[in-house]
């Protein structure tokens, strides 16, 4: 059992002394994030820049999908949507506009009817739009938007407003750099990798919790004790469950980027950059944004202020 222990059972680690270098390092990812995003743009998949449907019935028994996705894939057309429909043996087959206009968009469809002419019937064979359409990116993002703002409320009568507000600082540190990270990679942004970021969202969420249930359990034990020296306490006795899960995740997510396909490679990708990010914001930025809201025990405010008050009183 000690070979899978990833931390010692107690940790000392000085975590708040850290955040002089982990606040300007997340500042320049987060501009460079954003910079990204407008100056490279992301790599849009077909659910967002739309494409070419084409609909084919087998014309004997059941059609192997497995088998028309990879022959798809060979086309090298870019994304390939390949997923059964209707009846047995219905297959739709899409795949992004292709640079040539209706010429370019003409040869495929031609080579996707060479290809599979002899064993399917083609039902039906049209252009089609984005199916996210602007409304449902603006949904999209007034979801995430009121949700962040749920949380803030919920932590804020949970805990304090310093915990809430550390909460969204962390989560919204979260969703620049992986946005940032789609743009700088390339990685085709779908319908899945929106799934993904809304999945970070709340694997963020839930570590920052965990890590904040024991400061506020911390705070009534420790009177006295200083903000940062209790914050170091409270991410070390937390550490190694919050090891051991991002661990666990990432292995799972690990055998999804080998064996998963491509059908969920910008899920697995996203959620692997997610993991270590959220891991890396629950306590290196949540946590010690807190000191500079100013959280401290009532103790440490009184010995603060009896101090303060002996600096000002006259001798006599």
């Amino acid at each position: 059992m000690k070979l899978l222990r990833i931390v010692p059972d107690v940790t000392t680690f000085g975590f708040m002394s850290f955040r002089r270098v982990s606040f300007p390092l997340s500042a320049i990812l987060s501009v460079i994030s954003v910079a990204a995003f407008f100056m490279i743009s992301m790599n849009f998949g077909i659910d967002f820049t739309g494409g070419t449907l084409i609909e084919m019935q087998a014309r004997q028994g059941k059609a192997d999908i497995s088998i028309v996705r990879e022959a798809a894939s060979d086309l090298a057309v870019g994304e390939v949507e390949v997923q059964e429909f209707g009846t047995a043996g219905g297959v739709s087959i899409r795949f992004g506009l292709q640079p040539g206009g209706e010429k370019g968009q003409q040869q495929v469809m031609e080579r996707v009817k060479s290809m599979f002419e002899k064993d399917y019937e083609f039902r039906r064979v049209e252009v089609v739009g984005p199916r996210v359409s602007g409304e449902l990116v603006q949904s999209g993002t007034l979801g995430v938007v009121l949700s962040i703002v749920a949380v803030l409320i919920y932590l804020w009568f949970r805990f304090e407003w310093q915990f809430a507000v550390g909460a969204v600082i962390a989560t919204l540190h979260d969703l620049v750099l992986t946005i940032g990270f789609f743009a700088i990679t390339q990685i085709e942004f779908n319908m899945t990798s929106i799934a993904a970021i809304l999945t970070i969202v709340g694997y963020s969420l839930n570590d920052t919790v965990v890590v904040f249930d024991r400061i506020r359990e911390l705070l009534r034990r420790y009177k006295t004790m200083p903000a940062a020296e209790l914050l170091d306490l409270s991410i070390n006795s937390t550490l190694s469950r919050t090891l051991m899960t991002s661990v666990a995740t990432s292995l799972a997510l690990v055998a999804l980027v080998i064996y998963g396909g491509a059908v969920i490679k910008s899920f697995s990708w996203a959620m692997i950059f997610g993991v270590v990010i959220g891991t890396y914001s629950s306590i290196f930025i949540a946590a010690p944004v807190l000191i500079y809201l100013g959280v401290r025990n009532a103790g440490e405010a009184e010995q603060i202020e009896e101090s303060d008050t002996s600096l000002t009183t006259p001798k006599s």
